[in-house]
């Protein structure tokens, strides 16, 4: 691993516009000509993992409930891990809104996995969920 990083705030949509700053200095430290080609990709991808985790997994929680948000690279690839502590959800149960139609929600989960190469989301022993999306240098 090249370097990490990690970002904790509060459940707050404002929050939004420092997460993606820092995800911005980290991205510009890294100096990797790779990162800066996706970079607009994992930004949106982690825009939405963020804002799905304030507006959907902490919906019922106080807005100063925790999100940590950590950052790993390596010369091929970038990590990005959104952790919550709401309720677990199962990505495959969403059902794929339809070119052309109006939906409301699902389709986050959708964009993000177009993004990246790849995305999970799991429940840790700890009674958290990690939100996981990778990109790779290639698209291998």
């Amino acid at each position: 691993m090249l370097k990490q990083d990690q970002l904790i705030v509060q459940s707050k949509l404002e929050d939004l516009t420092q997460v993606q700053q820092w995800f911005d200095n980290f991205c510009s430290a890294s100096q990797l000509p790779w990162l800066e080609s996706v970079f607009d990709q994992v930004n949106l991808a982690l825009a939405e993992g963020f804002t799905n985790a304030v507006r959907h997994a902490h919906a019922h929680l106080p807005t100063d409930t925790p999100i940590e948000i950590d950052l790993l690279l390596w010369q091929e690839k970038l990590e990005v891990q959104v952790w919550d502590m709401g309720e677990p959800f199962n990505p495959d149960e969403l059902v794929e809104p339809e070119p052309g139609t109006l939906s409301v929600g699902g389709y986050g989960w959708f964009l993000m996995r177009r993004l990246a190469n790849n995305v999970d989301y799991e429940r840790s022993d700890s009674g958290r969920n990690c939100l996981r999306i990778v990109k790779r240098s290639t698209d291998s």
